[in-house]
């Protein structure tokens, strides 16, 4: 396996453009975020009907991908795990508040759909493909990338 400053290496490549930087920053943040809300918009009753409990903030499929997405984030770093962890921690509060307004799905699909409208623009300014065209990890790679650059 790369480690971590192998893949943001790789990912570098092709986000050198100062606005396809700044589109990133915006864009894969909301990306993360509406996939979240997109995962949480998918029923779930397995506690409900085993125990007559439910709590929408830990019974969803966005918890079930993310305890799987967090083993990858581990493997590049315990930082990079416990980084990632709070993020999506945060979206999943953050998605839960927004249902709260209206149809979860709906708004998250919105905001998918834009945010990747972005980022197509962004890599168009850049001149260059998209890294997850090469491989399907640099979707993971790309909120670490951006937190990472934020932090500096």
């Amino acid at each position: 396996m790369k480690t971590a400053q192998q893949w943001f290496d790789e990912y570098a490549i092709s986000h050198q453009n100062k606005t396809n930087i700044t589109i990133h920053f915006i864009c894969v943040p909301a990306i993360f975020f509406s996939v979240i809300g997109l995962l949480m918009s998918i029923p779930t009753t397995l506690l409900e009907n085993t125990f007559g409990l439910y709590n929408p903030l830990i019974e969803n499929w966005a918890t079930v991908v993310i305890a799987f997405v967090l083993i990858f984030y581990l493997r590049l770093g315990f930082w990079y795990f416990i980084n990632m962890l709070l993020v999506s921690l945060l979206s999943i509060i953050g998605n839960y508040w927004l249902s709260g307004f209206g149809n979860l799905a709906i708004i998250s699909f919105v905001i998918f759909v834009v945010a990747w409208i972005g980022q197509f623009y962004g890599h168009k300014e850049e001149g260059k493909k998209p890294s997850f065209i090469k491989d399907l990890q640099f979707l993971l790679i790309g909120p670490l990338w951006v937190l990472k650059k934020i932090g500096k």
